[in-house]
Parts: C-alpha cells; sequence; structure tokens
C-alpha cells in the first residue's frame, strides 16, 4: 500500500485500487524537536485489543520496532476510556519515548495527552484521529469518509430503487463517524429518501455486541433489506444474527476493514461488501514517522492511507488469509 498525504480529501475521489500518489500536505507539518538517543520504548495503546484490525497493526509494529532493537509495550483498555488514561499514564511512568495512539473517545482522551505532553512525549496518533489536533506530532489515519462513501456507493448499486437500511456504528470512534457521514453522503447522491436509516444504534464495533442489537431490528424491523457496520466485527455480529434468523443472503451486510473474516464472509455469501484497510501500510507508516520524530525531523501532520471497495468480484484478488 502507498500512502497518500492529503491536506484535505472530497469523499467522491476516486479510490477504485489500493495505489495512490504522494501529495504534499500544504503547510500541515510538524516540525520535529530534539532527537532523543536510543534504544527506545515505544508505547502502544489501541481502543480494544478484542479487534483483529488493531492486533494486527500492533503486531506488525511491535514485529518493526523489536527489528531495530527497540522495546514495545502496549496494553488493552478494552474500550474503557477511563482505563486507556490510566494504563498511557502508566507508560509514561515506566518512561515511553512515544505513544501510538487509537483513542476510544477522540475527546475524553485528553488527559492521557496532557500526560504526554508534560512528560515531552511525542505522540503518533493512527487510524481514529483525537479531537485536540494539537498535542500530537503526527495523524495517520486509513480515508475513512471514503471507505464509507464506497460502501455506499455499493449499497446504491445493489439496490437501485432503494431500500430501508440499519446502521451499527460507533459514535465515540471518529473514525466510525466519519465512515457513516461518507455512507450517508453516497446516499444522498442518489436520492437519501430511497434509502431511510430505520435502526441505528451502537455496536461499540465489535461482534458480541452488534449481534443482540442486529437481532432487535431484526424483531423491529423484518423488512429491513442492509446493515452498515463501521467495521468488519460489527458487521459478523449482524451475519450471526441474520444466520440465526434464517435470512443470510436475503438481507445484504456491508462492513468497513477488509479483514480475513470479513473477505471470508463476502466469498461465502454472508456479506456483499467491504471498504477495505491496510493495517499494514498503517502500522509500518506509524512507525516509520515515529522514529523520525525521535531522530528530531520534521514529519507530516496528517497523512491518509488510500482504501477501496472489496466484493465478490475481486475477493480472489486480496485473499482471505491475512490483511491486505
Amino acid at each position: 500500500m502507498v500512502v497518500t498525504i492529503f491536506a484535505g480529501c472530497a469523499a467522491k475521489e476516486e479510490s477504485s485500487s489500493s495505489q495512490s500518489s504522494s501529495t504534499p500536505a500544504g503547510d500541515s507539518s510538524s516540525t520535529g524537536g530534539d532527537a532523543k538517543e536510543g534504544p527506545y520504548t515505544f508505547g502502544y495503546s489501541a481502543m480494544t485489543l478484542n479487534n483483529p484490525f488493531f492486533v494486527y497493526i500492533g503486531d506488525t509494529a511491535k514485529a518493526v520496532v523489536e527489528g531495530k532493537g527497540d522495546k514495545f509495550v502496549s496494553a488493552d483498555p478494552q474500550f474503557d476510556q477511563s482505563r486507556q488514561i490510566s494504563q498511557i499514564e502508566d507508560m509514561v511512568t515506566q518512561g515511553i519515548d512515544v505513544l501510538l495512539l487509537n483513542p476510544v473517545d477522540n475527546k475524553g482522551i485528553r488527559p492521557a495527552l496532557d500526560a504526554c505532553q508534560k512528560a515531552n512525549i511525542p505522540i503518533v496518533n493512527f487510524d481514529a484521529d483525537v479531537y485536540d489536533t494539537d498535542m500530537v506530532e503526527s495523524i495517520l489515519v486509513s480515508n475513512n469518509k471514503q471507505a464509507g462513501y464506497l460502501v455506499g456507493q455499493k449499497v446504491v448499486k445493489d439496490f437501485p430503487d432503494g431500500t430501508k437500511l440499519a446502521i451499527l456504528d460507533s459514535p465515540t470512534a471518529k473514525s466510525t463517524l466519519d465512515r457513516v457521514a461518507g455512507f450517508m453522503q453516497a446516499l444522498e447522491e442518489a436520492g437519501k429518501d430511497k434509502y431511510p436509516v430505520v435502526y441505528q444504534q451502537d455496536g461499540k464495533g465489535s461482534t458480541q455486541d452488534s449481534l443482540p442489537l442486529a437481532e432487535n431490528c431484526l424483531q423491529a424491523n423484518p423488512d429491513v433489506g442492509a446493515f452498515f457496520a463501521g467495521n468488519d466485527p460489527s458487521a459478523m455480529g449482524a451475519v450471526a444474527a441474520l444466520e440465526a434468523a434464517g435470512k443470510v443472503g436475503e438481507i445484504k451486510v456491508y462492513g468497513i476493514d477488509g479483514s480475513p473474516e470479513g473477505k471470508t464472509a463476502i466469498k461465502k455469501g454472508q456479506m456483499h461488501g467491504t471498504g477495505a484497510q491496510s493495517p499494514k501500510a498503517i502500522a509500518e507508516q506509524s512507525v516509520e514517522v515515529a522514529y523520525k520524530i525521535l531522530a528530531g525531523e520534521t514529519v507530516e501532520k496528517n497523512i491518509l492511507v488510500d482504501v477501496f471497495l472489496i466484493d465478490d468480484t475481486n475477493v480472489d484478488q486480496y485473499g482471505t488469509d491475512s490483511w491486505q
């Protein structure tokens, strides 16, 4: 995956492949501070390690860091913002040199940002950007709005005459908010009245939390035509509910991630599309940016990683054994 740097992004921009060119982000750069001497200790905090997406990013980053002879520490807040703040404060006390951060709550994470700033610990913010963007050195995320937009286009293509929709989101995650915004934009361009959202609940990005919500939706809205989930784990919760109701394939399911599980579900006809990300690119680029910051170099403030749609027409191209 090639990383693309933008000052801003139009969700309607073409993104049909996994490659893109790099363009400067204007003046959106962070000037490097004083260089730190190694060996270094990297802290890693994602909103949950119950999601294979974040596990893959952590494992990939850890392999790169330890391959350079440095140390990598991580903790699992399990979607608990207070726990994440406490864990990061502990990392600060332990003496980490840089933090790779994905916040549970983009606003609620502020105390952890304060703790890092007081200790002069730079932050590389990945996947979901924090609200206080001035307190992090670099923000590296998938083009989440475009991912939602691509899935919205797929829904319009699959349901040209319209259908009732259910959304399983995660409103405290900025990445999911952007995905839903892109999804809704695609529907609006096609005629929003044809695609009423009859059910929208917080699936918390997990299969376990999304399953009962999807079951409730099916009971209250038996004529719903499709589920759109903020990530593949939530989409798999909808798939499980449809399996229990004997409606797999009858009601379509769409997610975002391009996870091995999601791609396998597409091959089986259980899911019908996913806005694919590249956690490999996110991990490797986050570590690369972190090392530049530690060396006192200037880095780009905002970095977007390209996304693309995977459905039954191209799933074999990407395979189901691993992430792309």
